[in-house]
């Protein structure tokens, strides 16, 4: 039976979406749906010159255009800016909100009473409208958030870096899993509407979001009471993974080795066979406690050639690993095809799609 693709970039043709979110959880939400086809319209507040990324300018930037930041998740929405102090424009939202299928908010609960905004008081006027609500630490806990703070109080910067210097995740990797989890309980919602004709709530907050993705790193601990420790790109469960060697060419290749097949594999191509039989490498639970010994001993022969040479060699063997690449080199190779171009507001961006997965009948 021959597969059809079925488009994802109008699949949610049908679907209204008002976000009043900002930053980026929220709007990468927003984002998901409108690559998938959805009418997004996003409300900024007017009053203070709209989302705050609006401002977060790289050293790269001109002040006065449209932020990297910002476009990177609001390509595809109908911006629209509203005072919602102003009953008159309170009213726009309002109208809008009566036609809408779903509505992200990330509002903090004082104001959002101040508009009669709150996700039940929305709910409530609105029985088949879904509400997804990002909160920073859960419902009522006032604290304010950002990504570095949730990398600090889930355990991420305790694991990431050196012991000596903790080192953050490179992107606001918090508000992209929440966001997910937005996603998620979004669809779960349209589906529950579809059986029932209600809408519900969806609350996520950054705090669980974190803490649910800890995956092996919080087994490690729950399970055993190893408590992971900072160690760079190391894995503390497998080696050599995470153990980067610079090849003859000076450019960096890194490694991921899963299980002692491919071990040999490696040592094999690097023409060190005699590793596989050392006493102190011989499964992967003694490589784990001699990894710094075994790096020692990997380093010289990666030196004897370029890293094309190495990357080509080892795949042929199917031994994971992979080139260290800059954005620029990223972007120059097969990602390129993943770049879209939007204007926003008289201003042509560019941002890398996200909605990167197929569906076939």
């Amino acid at each position: 039976m021959q597969e059809t693709e079925i488009s994802t970039s109008t699949f949610f043709s049908d679907l209204l979406i008002i976000e009043l979110a900002s930053v980026l959880a929220g709007p990468s939400a927003g984002l998901f749906f409108a690559e998938c086809g959805a009418r997004v319209i996003k409300i900024e507040n007017s009053t203070s010159g709209g989302d705050v990324t609006r401002t977060w300018y790289n050293s790269k930037e001109t002040p006065g255009n449209i932020t990297a930041y910002y476009a990177s998740v609001n390509q595809g929405k109908e911006i629209k800016m509203l005072d919602l102090s102003d009953p008159e424009q309170l009213l726009v939202l309002e109208v809008l909100l009566a036609q809408a299928d779903i509505v992200l908010s990330n509002f903090k609960p004082a104001s959002a009473r101040r508009w009669n905004l709150e996700a039940s008081q929305i709910r409530k006027r609105f029985p088949r409208l879904i509400v997804g609500q990002i909160d920073a630490f859960g419902e009522d806990d006032p604290r304010v958030a950002y990504d570095i703070v949730l990398q600090a109080e889930a355990g991420y910067l305790s694991m990431c870096g050196t012991e000596e210097t903790p080192a953050r995740l490179p992107v606001a990797l918090i508000d992209i899993l929440a966001g997910h989890q937005l996603k998620e309980g979004v669809l779960l919602a349209l589906m529950h509407r579809t059986k029932t004709g209600e809408g519900c709530i969806v609350r996520v907050n950054l705090l669980e979001a974190a803490l649910g993705a800890l995956a092996n790193q919080a087994g490690n601990y729950l399970m055993t009471g190893m408590i992971p420790k900072a160690q760079g790109t190391l894995h503390p469960n497998i080696a050599p993974y995470g153990e980067w060697f610079r090849c003859g060419d000076d450019k960096r290749l890194i490694l991921a080795i899963g299980n002692d097949r491919q071990f040999e594999r490696l040592t094999q191509c690097l023409g060190l066979e005699t590793l596989s039989a050392d006493e102190r490498f011989k499964t992967n639970a003694l490589r784990v406690i001699n990894r710094s010994a075994l790096a020692d001993c990997l380093r010289p022969a990666f030196k004897k050639h370029v890293r094309d040479f190495w990357t080509k060699a080892l795949h042929a063997l199917q031994v994971p690993c992979g080139a260290l690449l800059s954005l620029e080199e990223v972007f120059q190779g097969e990602a390129r095809n993943l770049i879209q171009e939007s204007v926003i507001e008289n201003t042509l961006t560019k941002a890398v799609r996200t909605v990167n997965f197929q569906l076939k009948k």
